[in-house]
């Protein structure tokens, strides 16, 4: 006979995740029903706290992300109550969630917010790292003291920072595009920035603002492995501050790049030695290639027949959404990226289910000028807009949309630069019919706007040009430009006299 299970708590708000989203959406909802609890079920110890929130324009937003024990979370907000546990289970039919720990928790409401996790290139070798959260980041850093040569793997915002803080250690950067940083940036941007990765670094570090990653009173060693291997939740833009990245050998930057190609097989050193494959030394003079004489823990050999030997290798090829958990015993809609298809609301197909952030993929009708990214920004706008539909559905109210996803907007830091994204600021989905202007001062601005019939669709804004709020109202509003041509971006001319 099976033991009898713990009694199941009454109907309550239950949000999944302890990151930004999760912890948003608890908060938000702690906030509109001060007297029901909220529960907030997590697998990490720490959550994510938005804090230091500055609304910079309508809709450009920064702030800081802060990793915080969960008692903290707890004190500031008295009706929310942690439970630190992964989930096993969700019965949807019966409105329950199975925790790990073996406790049952009856639902009105819930949402899920459970993040993603990387993609590694290949599961199980101790030689491939994903970087996603502050565990990964102190083992990359942990396992860079003792690398002469590593090997990055992807091309997202993640890869271009590492890159760019790596130093002492050569990096084999490989890249399936034909130009760095292609999900944040076209081939010109990408240039003006990787003019800084030649340049040697200002040693002076510009003091960052944004992240503290602290698991403070928390002994790793006391985490049991089962532990170790939960997901912890996404890294931000500053992810390695704090963390010193230097490898052994003492020089700045030695970066070559290899472009347009992939992993196609990573060979241990016993089964390279038995094949008896050759590996390339690091490409110093692009016109002699040596063969390499000295042996490595793993080599990586390329879809451009290429193969190079090195300490460990760094997978930065995205996320994939960590549905997994939930998907057993329930029919929900997923989208194309595997996430789980919410509508306007942020409801998924299951009833009262909602969903939001990293976990979900974006599936009403968008905004022709917003795009889902799984960013941080993003993670807290639909938290935050999740609970507000959660809230308004259990009291009968309708809400509108929110007004964050009429246009994406981005705000971030690459190499010491500032930079602004709004729109379709890669012409995403425009096809052809589009034109580009520019305008760039080396070391110092780069703008890029793109337009189409006469209206302007998305801008990229690297430095500090000032002229994100001018472009987001031009964007929003739709308005006809084709007037101005080139003047749009005449340096001499102030824009913002003409559009106030």
């Amino acid at each position: 006979m099976e033991a009898a299970r713990p009694p199941a708590t009454a109907g309550k708000f239950v949000v999944v995740g302890g990151g930004i989203a999760g912890v948003t959406c608890a908060e938000q909802l702690a906030t509109q029903f001060p007297s029901e609890d909220i529960l907030l079920i997590t697998a990490s110890p720490v959550i994510k706290a938005v804090t230091n929130f500055k609304q910079i324009s309508k809709i450009l937003e920064e702030f800081d992300v802060e990793e915080q024990s969960s008692t903290m979370l707890e004190k500031r907000f008295p009706n929310i109550k942690v439970i630190e546990s992964g989930v096993k289970q969700l019965k949807s039919e019966e409105h329950c969630i199975v925790t790990e720990d073996g406790n049952q928790h009856v639902y009105k409401k819930l949402c899920l917010c459970a993040g993603a996790k990387p993609k590694l290139i290949c599961e199980g070798n101790p030689y491939v790292l994903g970087i996603r959260d502050t565990d990964s980041a102190q083992e990359f850093q942990k396992q860079l003291t003792k690398a002469k040569r590593i090997m990055i793997i992807g091309n997202g915002g993640i890869a271009l920072e590492l890159v760019y803080e790596i130093e002492g250690c050569e990096v084999i950067w490989a890249i399936k595009d034909k130009a760095i940083g292609n999900t944040f940036f076209d081939a010109g941007a990408a240039e003006f920035l990787t003019s800084k990765l030649i340049a040697e670094k200002p040693e002076a570090k510009i003091a960052q603002k944004r992240t503290r990653y602290t698991t403070e009173g928390r002994k790793k060693e006391a985490r049991s492995k089962s532990k170790a291997d939960n997901v912890g939740s996404a890294l931000g833009p500053d992810w390695h501050e704090g963390l010193n990245l230097k490898g052994t050998k003492e020089f700045s930057h030695k970066i070559h790049l290899e472009t347009m190609c992939e992993v196609k097989k990573i060979y241990l050193q016993d089964e390279f030695r038995i094949l008896k494959k050759k590996s390339f030394t690091f490409p110093r003079d692009p016109k002699s290639v040596t063969t390499d004489t000295e042996m490595w823990p793993v080599y990586v050999e390329l879809t451009n027949e290429k193969i190079y030997g090195c300490d460990f290798i760094v997978s930065a090829t995205g996320v994939t959404p960590n549905v997994e958990p939930f998907l057993h015993g329930n029919s929900f809609n997923l989208g194309e990226d595997g996430g789980l298809k919410v509508d306007d609301h942020m409801h998924t197909s299951l009833p009262d289910v909602y969903a939001a952030g990293d976990i979900c993929t974006a599936s009403w009708q968008l905004s022709p000028v917003w795009q889902q990214m799984r960013l941080w920004t993003q993670a807290r706008q639909m938290g935050w807009y999740a609970a507000k539909c959660m809230a308004a559905a259990s009291l009968g109210d309708s809400t509108d949309m929110d007004f964050s996803f009429e246009l994406f907007a981005h705000v971030t830091k690459f190499f010491n630069y500032k930079v602004v994204l709004l729109g379709k600021y890669n012409a995403q989905g425009l096809g052809s019919d589009h034109e580009l202007m520019l305008r760039c001062t080396k070391g110092q601005e780069y703008i890029k706007v793109v337009m189409q019939n006469g209206r302007m669709m998305g801008a990229v804004l690297i430095g500090e040009t000032d002229l994100e709020e001018t472009f987001e109202n031009l964007i929003l509003n739709q308005m006809n430009l084709s007037s101005y041509g080139e003047d749009l971006l005449d340096p001499n001319i102030d824009i913002e006299d003409y559009f106030d």
